[in-house]
């Protein structure tokens, strides 16, 4: 019998690149990138030349200085990030359960719990604190009398205002709840508190011990935008007559120009130093 012999396979020329295709895309990539670099950093270097331009004396960093010495600052700053720690507790507690209970029991609601959750995005922010205000002007004159006047007291005490809390959770639910559902979308929610569950682990373990540690990225995203929110809110907290961090600014403003564009700047890379915290912890905690 004769031996088989593979027979020669034809040639076959590989596919043409199309790189003048790729090199146009990649132009249009830099362009992109260089204009909105343009549009961020130049609003930036305006501010920090106003900051250091004195028309007497030249370059000078005093504005810098003055940060730290001035009145009001280092009491409205830890005004804000204590508002904003609390303010990330509470709308993390009212919504990741509401989530997962949701997901695992009652998934129709979905929709509902999605419309609940962002619906102060189409609510003006004075239309908001106008509400807010007739609450708290109502309160003592008809609950005098029952346990709840002290309590509408306590939660407009000016050192920590509770109010502004309740308020900052409510502006941040819609930021929270989309990032909290692209990280519980990203698992298998059912199958890990299944298996949590037939370990005979309860329910406070499953919540703390199997979803939060495998949520760490969009629990990160939902409190930085929660912080971001609280340290930039300003029409809330000036219409209610309280004096956080972005009133402070603004009330600085008129009497010291210069140090109130160095503030803005700090605050600025404040912020941007706690997102890149944020993001590093849970990158770093969603490799292990």
């Amino acid at each position: 019998m004769a031996a088989l012999t593979p027979a020669a396979l034809p040639d076959v020329e590989p596919p043409a690149r199309s790189g003048g295709r790729g090199r146009r895309g990649g132009i249009w990539r830099g362009v992109v990138l260089v204009v909105a670099a343009l549009y961020f950093v130049t609003p930036l270097l305006a501010s920090f030349v106003f900051t250091v331009n004195d028309p007497m004396t030249g370059f000078t960093l005093d504005a810098y200085g003055e940060i730290f010495t001035a009145e009001g600052f280092a009491q409205s700053l830890l005004l804000s990030l204590g508002l904003a720690v609390a303010t990330i507790v509470l709308v993390l507690v009212l919504t990741l359960p509401a989530m997962l209970a949701v997901r695992l029991s009652a998934p129709r609601l979905r929709p509902v719990l999605e419309v609940l959750c962002t619906l102060p995005l189409v609510v003006p922010p004075i239309t908001f604190v106008a509400g807010i205000s007739t609450v708290l002007r109502w309160g003592p004159d008809y609950l005098a009398a029952t346990p709840f006047y002290q309590t509408i007291i306590s939660i407009q005490n000016p050192a920590f205002p509770v109010v502004l809390v309740i308020a900052y959770a409510v502006l941040a639910l819609p930021f929270v709840y989309r990032a909290l559902d692209a990280g519980l979308g990203a698992m298998d929610v059912r199958t890990l508190v299944e298996a949590a569950r037939n370990c005979g682990a309860s329910w406070p373990v499953v919540l703390l011990r199997v979803i939060v540690p495998n949520l760490k990225s969009g629990l990160a995203s939902a409190s930085f935008l929660t912080l971001a929110l609280v340290l930039g809110e300003y029409t809330i907290a000036r219409l209610l007559g309280f004096q956080p961090f972005s009133v402070w600014i603004v009330t600085i403003s008129g009497a010291n120009a210069p140090l109130s564009v160095a503030v803005s700047i700090f605050s600025l890379l404040l912020t941007w130093l706690l997102l890149l915290v944020l993001s590093t912890a849970g990158t770093r905690r969603s490799r292990s």
